[in-house]
């Protein structure tokens, strides 16, 4: 059978080409910001992050969860929603990779974002150099439940932001989706670690082998609303 006609569309393979570069560029930046002491570093690089990809990329969702929220909508098609989800966590596992390589070996990944500062959990088996920080979930005492709470209620936030700048002009909707990501991230992160992300959390996991409360981050629903754009950190 001949190829989907939306397959030999130059646009459809830039938007899912723009996934995988966006989400690689999200998750890098929050990886990176993630490194340092300061636990506001990741809420804050994430939210700048996602409010530049709005205004250079034109807007992708570089996450998974919002592209489950307009699968679910339909207002995505299945094939189009199906590549952008692969494209989101590969852009997402090489992003961790290249920050699993490029940190010093004392270093290491921090799967959760927003991290409260403390010692540093033990590196999981088979982590490789450096390890992964931080990442054990919940955090401060909480449970499973509660994370699961959190990160779902941080990632409605972000998609009710998402679906109501979906008509607005890139420099109001880049400032209204990075300052969810980061309120998100502020909020979330002392109990689930505020990914609101998906891929943010499978690209660490994949590079470091950490898995522990990993189903945390795809346990929260997709929001039902209308067509967002892209963030979450």
């Amino acid at each position: 059978a001949p190829p989907p006609q939306e397959l030999r569309s130059g646009c459809f393979w830039r938007g899912v080409l723009a996934e995988a570069v966006g989400t690689l560029i999200l998750v890098g930046v929050v990886l990176g910001a993630s490194a340092g002491p300061d636990p506001l570093a990741p809420a804050l690089a994430g939210g700048l992050a996602a409010g530049g990809l709005v205004c250079t990329l034109g807007g992708p969702q570089a996450n998974p969860a919002l592209t489950l929220a307009l699968l679910c909508t339909r207002k995505l098609g299945a094939l189009r929603g199906a590549l952008a989800l692969l494209a989101q966590c590969a852009g997402a596992s090489l992003a961790a990779a290249i920050a699993h390589a490029a940190l010093p070996d004392s270093t290491g990944l921090v799967v959760a974002v927003s991290a409260p500062p403390g010692p540093p959990h033990a590196p999981p088996r088979g982590a490789g150099h450096g390890g992964s920080r931080r990442v054990s979930l919940p955090q401060v005492g909480t449970t499973a439940g509660p994370a699961l709470a959190w990160e779902t209620f941080a990632t409605f936030q972000l998609a009710l932001a998402a679906f109501a700048t979906a008509e607005r002009s890139a420099p109001q909707a880049g400032l209204v989706l990075g300052s969810a990501v980061a309120a998100g991230a502020l909020a979330a992160g002392p109990f689930s670690g505020g990914s609101m992300n998906p891929a943010r959390a499978l690209g660490p996991a994949v590079v470091t082998g950490a898995w522990d409360h990993h189903w945390v981050s795809w346990g929260h629903p997709p929001g039902h609303l209308r067509g967002p754009r892209g963030g979450g950190g």
